[in-house]
């Protein structure tokens, strides 16, 4: 078997910040689905791996729904919406994508949706029905045989909107019914009747907007609960009329009941709705309500009576009935401590209820694990993470044990391998949360290891130096020697770092600012909105770290605070000597654009780079620092020389050398990316012209450059907007350079080049491989970074000189790392 060229090894993402975009099969082994900006993410929470991207949406995925099978086999059908206004029906094989279909109707965002398959005696062949509803007002009723798809029905809400959907059938029939929550507080049952659907009952009693309702067979009955924005939850009862006569005695006091008559195979059948209790235990919104999926167990099915809600109050509640007296009770509560968080959007059971999932408001999956032994106590569990905006830059440790990231989320994350004694397989997670910013992060670059500096949508940049707290916890869960890594750390690390109250920065914990929590503390961060200073706590970790422990105990102290830029910062770069930082902030008049060097010891100013008459859009320095490349939204380029000056103690001064202008540019848009060779002698460019360049020293008959610094290769038209270039340290077998081109529509594509002595170049660039639409993004590529060969290997050393990875990042909310079969090139 053929080794693949092109491999995605790990995906760091989290689910859209909505209600519905969440789903967890309930077969065996159930993927959980998930929309993430515009893709479906299927992730399998016992490998902890990303299986596949499910990519056909071209806006945010709102809301997912597996389709279930009565027969408790793993679902291999899911439908999703979009805010493109379609629903997708989306049919797997092998948890790898067999086929999607469109449905087109709504003519604005798809909200909720929901499936379920309909079996006919008269008709062997399966029916999936799918319902969706949109902010246009319009619910659509979708049927769905073979890979036929048809419009049913169209219901008008008028003014109002559907906010929740679910399907079921009614008892002992093969009749849909259908609820709807609505915003005038009103849950409405449709039901089929001669192929259309008709309105038969409203269930009042909620007091706010209706937020989630779902069905659950129970016996020969169905049960039906909703929750809404008045902070509680209805159980409806919906069961076929007794026929009997009942004697009617004053005294007893009878639940309301609200009926209805169905026709179903030419008889008709009374049905009656009562509501059977009403939950009160949340103090805030209750977003989603989730019954426990029936499940075999020793070939009978099981229908374990269990609610699942989440609430804004930050906590999910199991609700069960009493066994003696019915009484439905609190079973347990888990839920977010402290921190700036606003509570949960949805929720989910596993196939047997011993697991439970919330979504946070941030984005952030908590999963927590029923204790086989103490069926009361829930433990959190190690789950996928990542950033709930657009990431817009990524970097490699010079090592190439972990990456840092920065988003518009405001998060600096870092991941790393997880490698465990007992596994063979490594996973990568988020160990830590270096930076919680108030201001959107655009980019960020590498001092020394363990110090990095970011810049934001502000006019000042940060410096973090790694706390003694993570240096341990990441050896330990990496493998790495803590004796030879804090061998090489200056002066005494501080524990960790902490925000104060009414604070912007991180600040530095040293062991003896380290205070224990007292009871009253932890009561009084137990819930609501507040945001409450949250207290370093140091901890031992042999595994990554929960979500709120990464909220809470994984800053790192800022070191520095750089200030000299007029607007907002754009990009940064470090020398490789790690001596000197270029930084260069947004600008639309040449002052403002110039680029300005620090000291990385001292931190001051060393020189002012005045050339750009616009955002200067991504700066790099050659291997050897010599030069320094500069690329800008002027549509040109410019390089630098270092001039060391006679002194020793006198910093390096950088003179122009080379450049471009109106008459000698060859991209006619904006430069968005630019990299240099590994030895130095070329350096790249893209542009959103589709174009990428080699430049380099030309021949000496080539005078229309300064220094003779020109195109050296035939102009590569990539077919789309060029986001991103980056350079791979190692050439392929043949001794050509590796190029890795991420462009504006998410797909990455690799070539390689070598320079020929033809004039003009023929056949100097090759296509080698280019991400498949599972593997691609699905919005621009921002940043795409090589590791450094000279790193350790994941796995082991003797697939080093096989392997290449690198990783990307992109407006889609996700990261991933890639790895290159070298030898496949």
């Amino acid at each position: 078997m053929v080794a693949p060229v092109l491999e995605t090894a790990h995906v760091f993402c989290c689910p859209n910040r909505v209600r519905g975009a969440l789903s967890w099969s309930p077969g065996p082994g159930g993927l959980l689905a998930f929309g993430t900006s515009c893709s479906v993410v299927l992730y399998d929470p016992q490998k902890r791996i990303v299986i596949t991207n499910l990519n056909g949406h071209t806006a945010r995925v709102n809301c997912v729904q597996w389709i279930c099978k009565q027969d408790g086999s793993p679902s291999t059908e899911l439908v999703s919406g979009g805010s493109d206004n379609h629903v997708i029906h989306w049919e797997l094989e092998n948890n790898q994508l067999l086929k999607a279909v469109h449905l087109q109707g709504h003519v604005a965002p798809v909200y909720s949706v929901c499936a379920a398959y309909q079996e006919r005696a008269s008709d062997v062949t399966l029916q999936t029905l799918i319902v969706s509803a949109a902010s246009d007002s319009i619910v659509l009723i979708w049927s769905k045989k073979a890979s036929e798809v048809t419009c049913l029905q169209s219901l008008d809400f008028g003014n109002g909107f559907a906010l929740a959907l679910s399907l079921s059938y009614l008892p002992d029939t093969d009749v849909p019914v259908l609820a709807c929550g609505d915003d005038d507080c009103r849950i409405q049952l449709f039901v089929q009747q001669d192929g259309q659907f008709r309105n038969v009952l409203f269930l009042r009693g909620h007091e706010d907007w209706i937020r989630g309702v779902e069905w659950t067979i129970f016996g020969r009955d169905l049960l039906l609960a909703s929750c809404s924005q008045d902070c509680l939850i209805r159980i409806w009862r919906l069961c076929i009329k007794s026929t009997s006569l009942e004697t009617q005695e004053d005294d007893i006091i009878r639940l309301k009941e609200n009926t209805f008559t169905v026709e179903s195979k030419s008889i008709k059948i009374e049905f009656a709705v009562t509501l059977e209790t009403v939950l009160a235990g949340h103090e805030n919104w209750v977003n989603a309500v989730h019954w426990q999926p029936s499940f075999y167990k020793d070939g009978v099915l099981q229908h374990p009576m269990r609610l699942l809600s989440a609430s804004m109050d930050k906590t999910m509640i199991l609700w069960a009935p009493d066994e003696e007296s019915g009484v439905w009770l609190e079973q347990v509560r888990v839920g977010e401590v402290g921190g700036n968080t606003l509570g949960f959007y949805d929720c989910q059971f596993n196939e047997d209820g011993s697991q439970i999932i919330a979504h946070a408001f941030h984005g952030a999956l908590h999963l927590w694990k029923q204790n086989a032994t103490n069926l009361k106590e829930w433990t959190p569990e190690i789950v996928i993470s990542g950033h709930f905006d657009g990431v817009q830059d990524l970097m490699w440790d010079p090592e190439g044990e972990f990456i840092i990231t920065v988003g518009t989320d405001q998060t600096t994350r870092l991941f790393a391998p997880w490698k465990r004694k007992d596994q063979s397989q490594v996973t990568w997670h988020e160990i830590a949360r270096p930076q919680i910013h108030g201001y959107d992060l655009k980019c960020l670059a590498m001092i020394n290891r363990f110090q990095f500096v970011s810049g934001a949508d502000e006019k000042v940049l940060r410096v973090f130096s790694a706390p003694r707290n993570f240096v341990e916890n990441f050896c330990a869960i990496t493998g790495q020697s803590l004796n030879h890594i804090l061998c090489n750390q200056d002066g005494d690390l501080p524990e960790g770092a902490a925000v104060p109250a009414l604070g912007l920065s991180n600040k530095a914990v040293f062991q003896g600012d380290i205070t224990q929590p007292s009871d009253e503390d932890e009561l009084l961060t137990s819930t609501g909105f507040e945001y409450h200073q949250l207290a370093f706590q140091p901890s031992v970790l042999t595994e990554p770290p929960t979500e709120d422990h990464l909220l809470q105990n994984t800053l790192w102290p800022e070191v520095q605070k750089v200030y000299g830029h007029g607007y907002e910062i754009f990009c940064v770069a470090c020398s490789n000597s790690k001596t000197l930082l270029a930084s260069a902030c947004k600008a639309a008049k040449k002052e403002h654009a110039a680029i300005i060097l620090w000291n990385t010891t001292s931190w001051k100013q060393v020189q002012n780079l005045v050339f750009h008459s616009l955002t200067v859009t991504q700066m790099a320095f050659s291997p050897n620092d010599k030069f320094l490349l500069a690329v800008s939204r002027d549509r040109t380029w410019s390089l630098w020389k270092r001039q060391d000056t006679a002194l020793p103690e006198q910093e390096p001064i950088f003179t122009l050398f080379a450049f471009t202008n109106q008459v000698t540019a060859v991209h006619s848009r904006i430069i968005w990316s630019c990299d240099w060779s590994p030895d130095g002698k070329h350096f790249f460019t893209g542009s959103r012209d589709r174009k990428v360049v080699v430049w380099g020293e030309c021949d000496s008959n080539n005078e229309f450059m300064e220094h003779s610094i020109g195109p050296c290769s035939s102009v590569l038209d990539v077919g789309g907007s060029v986001t991103a270039v980056s350079v791979c340290p190692v050439l392929d077998p043949s001794q050509r350079y590796i190029v890795a081109v991420g462009l504006e529509c998410g797909k990455i594509c690799l070539y390689s080049w070598k320079k020929t002595n033809q004039i003009p170049e023929i056949n100097d660039w090759t296509q080698c491989v280019e991400t498949s639409q599972s593997q691609s993004h699905t919005l621009a590529i921002k940043k795409l970074c090589w590791k450094n060969c000279n790193g350790k290997n994941e796995q082991n050393e003797s697939e080093s000189a096989e392997w290449l990875y690198f990783a990307s990042c992109g407006e889609d909310h996700t990261v991933k790392i890639y790895k290159v079969n070298r030898c496949a090139l």
